[in-house]
């Protein structure tokens, strides 16, 4: 998953650069730091997902923020982040799936994550199902905010001890909960 985060700072190092686990820092050299739970309501969160395949799982995600009103397009939406998945799993492994895409049926950054017990195949790369579910949805002219939630994602996501604690969340409030309380470790 480091690899994952280096990938996406490399690729877009015009937008931001790494500066150390949670500081980011713009061309400006202003420092910007990603706190998922400004993106992330309890209400986009669901524990346990009902679907038992990729395509169900996130499909059942883009609902939820529909479902909350956080999409202009529900299937601009559900097509971009099925279209982003075809090109390439968002499987990253280590039980962690994060779908994403980028569309006009979004306004801003949206954010809403499904724990699935049983574990879904997302095709990872390292060829293990998938518990952990994160999906992320964003405008196409918003890039920069698109990316740090990646890598803030998956800068969260290497600490095995949190990504059990998430497996074994028994409510979204749990979660939610668990998620803001490892930011603000940081």
């Amino acid at each position: 998953m480091l690899e994952l985060t280096k990938a996406y700072l490399v690729k877009r190092e015009t937008y931001f650069v790494k500066r150390t686990n949670n500081e980011i820092r713009d061309t400006n050299n202003e420092i910007r730091i990603m706190i998922l739970t400004q993106i992330l309501t309890p209400a986009c969160i669901r524990v346990p997902l009902t679907g038992n395949d990729r395509e169900s799982v996130i499909t059942e995600l883009v609902d939820l923020l529909d479902e909350n009103n956080l999409l202009s397009d529900r299937q601009i939406v559900l097509d971009a982040v099925l279209a982003r998945e075809q090109t390439r799993s968002t499987g990253i492994g280590s039980g962690i799936a994060i779908p994403h895409g980028k569309c006009n049926g979004v306004k801003e950054l949206t954010m809403a994550v499904g724990i699935s017990p049983g574990g879904i195949d997302f095709q990872s790369i390292d060829a293990k199902t998938v518990k952990i579910v994160i999906l992320l949805a964003s405008p196409t002219d918003k890039t920069g905010p698109h990316i740090q939630a990646l890598a803030r994602i998956s800068r969260l996501m290497l600490d095995a001890v949190f990504r059990e604690k998430l497996e074994n969340a028994t409510s979204a409030q749990q979660l939610y909960e668990l998620i803001s309380d490892k930011e603000s470790e940081a």
